[in-house]
């Protein structure tokens, strides 16, 4: 439990779900929350998404705090797309191993090598990768964004090499892809994943594309969290094996109880080697001291924020089916 927490001073009791509701009223705050959250914070979020469609209800949230329980890259998307609105991560430490593979200034001098390329950046990345992009794209975004773009156009992409290795199967385009990987989605193996298909022979693999292209071989279906759960609800399957980190399953079983949804295997078939660790630093607790405290904040100073935010636009522009200039930002 958080250090923080003084249940003298601050007579929470037990029930931190009642208190959360109270701050979240008191506050006029909306608790935002990505699918890979542990299942205590996506049952009393306001809303529980992918990246795509966390960052749509940021865009138009009229909050005057949004509490994003996922990791910072997306509460620094909220705080991006609505600069006025103060916006709270349960804990600063929440990265992602995608940033951390794609350093801004490393980035930069590649983007600055290419500048005949248009820069296709995962919205999984700092604020400062962010800026030095011309389109922000996310799993469920990314091939719609890449098919709108002319054929002769000269792509990079960064910074999840299998993503990208993924779309440019899909749409034929070749791109030049930056060496970055997800640490969750790496560690499926594909022997312990065969072993199960053999156990399971009639139930689908339903995989994101952040999993290496060995793993995404033996999918039946791949695509982004939303699509996966979607997949998930529809099939007349009755088992079906995941492929991404396992906590979506969560809204899978309150959706279709009478499913049976297994978790895809890591390299000894029963590891929680899946379970993404900077996710799972969001807690209740922490939850509660966010929005009691407004701490920790996030803060994207201009101008990196404006240059941050012509990318996004750009995206959700796009996603929307909406006119947009693509004009190298570089």
């Amino acid at each position: 439990m958080d250090a923080r927490l003084n249940f003298g001073r601050n007579p929470v009791g037990t029930d931190l779900r009642a208190e959360i509701d109270r701050l979240r009223r008191d506050r006029n705050a909306i608790i935002l929350a990505h699918y890979y959250q542990k299942p205590e914070i996506q049952d009393l979020a306001d809303f529980v998404g992918d990246s795509l469609e966390l960052s749509r209800k940021a865009a138009e949230t009229d909050a005057e705090v949004i509490a994003f329980c996922g990791v910072r890259f997306m509460a620094e998307v909220a705080k991006i797309l609505s600069p006025e609105k103060t916006v709270v991560l349960p804990d600063m430490d929440a990265g992602c191993s995608l940033e951390d593979s794609c350093p801004p200034d490393a980035f930069g001098r590649f983007r600055a090598a290419h500048p005949d390329h248009l820069s296709l950046t995962y919205i999984n990345c700092s604020a400062a990768v962010k800026a030095h992009s011309d389109i922000i794209v996310t799993s469920s975004s990314a091939e719609k964004i890449l098919n709108a773009l002319p054929r002769d156009q000269k792509i990079l992409f960064a910074p999840d090499k299998h993503l990208g290795a993924w779309l440019a199967r899909k749409t034929g385009r070749d791109m030049l892809l930056w060496d970055g990987s997800c640490i969750v989605h790496e560690a499926f193996s594909e022997t312990e994943l065969l072993k199960l298909k053999a156990l399971h022979p009639d139930a689908p693999v339903a995989a994101h594309p952040e999993c290496p292209g060995h793993i995404l071989d033996h999918a039946d279906m791949i695509g982004s969290t939303s699509a996966i759960l979607a997949f998930a609800l529809a099939s007349p399957a009755q088992t079906i094996i995941v492929a991404t980190e396992p906590h979506i399953i969560h809204q899978m079983q309150l959706k279709a109880p009478e499913k049976q949804f297994i978790g895809a295997p890591g390299a000894d078939g029963k590891c929680n080697c899946n379970d993404c660790p900077y996710m799972a630093l969001n807690t209740l607790e922490k939850l509660y001291l966010s929005l009691r405290d407004l701490t920790p904040r996030i803060d994207v100073p201009e101008p990196l924020r404006s240059r941050a935010l012509l990318p996004l636009n750009r995206m959700l522009d796009i996603a929307a089916g909406k006119p947009t200039d693509l004009t190298p930002a570089l």
